[in-house]
């Protein structure tokens, strides 16, 4: 009994000793790992079972790697081990991009005109208040009084905002329903604006620079003040200035012109006659000024070129001439929403750019010159816009103003012809709630012919009625 028990008692001791040897190899090992974590440096990557080891947030470490495999082995995943604070990519302008949506703007308004003219004008704008389309003779458009009515200031629009590296790209496609030239008296669709921006540089179909659309007045006419520069054409532009009423634009235009033949209309020396626009309209503006207040200076230069295709050794009726203008125009404000809308334009073979004028060049005769006994001269315009937008509440609103359009006429010109333009208006406009408005006007036109002493004077009565929309989507 006694050396069993002594046996027994031998066994258990070496059980011990070899659960210590056991207990003292594991804390070797634990020694050790926590030596080689004490080593590693805080934010480094350890990759087990690879050849690369990339610090945590450089490239795509954070993510599983494949390494390369020439050896024709199994591919060998590279797991990135990170230790410390968590880093974080920066940010490239593509993610910037992905960030960023595009925004869309879709709006527009209904409108109704309904009125009553108490004189006569061309049947083709019985919606519009033109001195140029007022009678140049007795009952020329028969007889005086009549209703008119129509949609065709009804507009719908869409803006569009895209990111791209280089900045926002702005882009505008406008329609209205005011059929004019070959559509003149319908109501069709109509191109107003198909523009693109990005940056400095624009390109398509917008405002010239050469006019100041903030001069129009708010009212119920459509067609506006006679002697406004008032034109929507195709153009590129390069706007080093474009901060608000901080601007410096200049534009390559899509040139054009009319000629009046004047008493020389028909006349077959003229058949051969053709004009021809071999360069783009230069035009440029300068605006300073604060968040209501500013000045503009605006000019255009162009050239008007005509050939003759029957010009022969003794006749040649062909030619050019260089037109130009200076606009200057500004609105001031008195209170948070009056303003005064101002404009003075003079120019020479400008009436292309002009609200309602009519020829470019008219005929001159040309003395000391057989072979081209005629030729032709740019018009002399002067145009004055003087408004003023009075908002007597949120609700109430008055818009009182004047207008001229002259032209300085030559002697080879009809005796009918057009000379001066004139145009007012006063209304009272309501706006019951948003995006509704509804009101009426008083207008006045009046034409003065060239030199046979006929002048008329129209006038009308509009109410019109507008309802707004305006829906945008895409933005953050």
């Amino acid at each position: 009994m006694g050396g069993a028990s002594a046996f027994a008692q031998t066994q258990e001791v070496q059980q011990l000793q070899d659960k210590i040897q056991q207990l003292e190899q594991l804390t070797q090992e634990l020694k050790e790992r926590l030596a080689a974590v004490e080593e590693a440096q805080p934010g480094k990557a350890q990759v087990v079972n690879a050849t690369v080891v990339q610090p945590a947030g450089a490239g795509n470490a954070a993510q599983p790697a494949v390494s390369d495999n020439t050896s024709g082995t199994a591919p060998v995943k590279e797991i990135a081990i990170t230790t410390g604070t968590k880093t974080t990519p920066p940010q490239t302008e593509t993610d910037k991009e992905e960030k960023e949506h595009p925004r869309y703007d879709l709006y527009g308004f209904v409108m109704l005109d309904f009125g009553y003219d108490f004189g006569q004008n061309d049947p083709n704008w019985f919606d519009t208040m033109r001195p140029t389309k007022l009678p140049s003779f007795t009952n020329q458009f028969g007889r005086d009084g009549r209703l008119y009515t129509g949609v065709r200031q009804t507009r719908v629009g869409i803006k569009a905002y895209f990111p791209t590296p280089l900045g926002e790209l702005k882009t505008i496609w406008e329609w209205e329903l005011f059929g004019v030239g070959v559509d003149a008296g319908q109501t069709t669709f109509r191109l107003r604006h198909a523009w693109g921006e990005l940056k400095h540089v624009g390109a398509g179909q917008t405002w010239s620079p050469f006019m100041d659309p903030d001069v129009f007045p708010n009212s119920l006419e459509y067609w506006g003040p006679s002697g406004m520069v008032f034109f929507r054409n195709v153009q590129v532009r390069w706007m080093p200035i474009n901060d608000g009423n901080h601007q410096v634009w200049v534009a390559l235009e899509r040139p054009g012109a009319t000629a009046d033949e004047g008493l020389l209309t028909g006349r077959i020396e003229l058949s051969g006659v053709q004009a021809r626009f071999p360069s783009p309209d230069l035009s440029a503006r300068v605006r300073w000024g604060g968040e209501r207040d500013y000045l503009q200076i605006a000019g255009i230069g162009r050239y008007i070129a005509w050939d003759d295709l029957h010009s022969s050794a003794t006749l040649n009726l062909g030619g050019h001439v260089w037109g130009w203008g200076v606009n200057a125009s500004s609105n001031v404000g008195f209170s948070k929403k009056d303003v005064l809308r101002m404009q003075v334009v003079y120019g020479h073979g400008i009436e292309n750019y002009m609200n309602d004028t009519p020829a470019d060049v008219a005929p001159v005769l040309n003395p000391g010159h057989p072979r081209t006994p005629v030729t032709g001269t740019p018009l002399p315009v002067l145009g004055v816009v003087g408004f003023y937008d009075r908002y007597w509440s949120d609700r109430w609103s008055t818009s009182l103003g004047y207008s001229l359009a002259r032209i300085d006429n030559v002697a080879l010109q009809a005796a009918s012809e057009f000379h001066k333009g004139q145009y007012g208006l006063i209304n009272l406009l309501f706006y019951p709630t948003k995006n509704v408005m509804m009101g009426s006007e008083f207008q006045w036109g009046r034409r003065d012919n060239f030199r046979d002493g006929f002048s008329f004077d129209d006038y009308r009565v509009q109410l019109g009625f507008r309802y707004n929309f305006d829906y945008k989507w895409g933005a953050k």
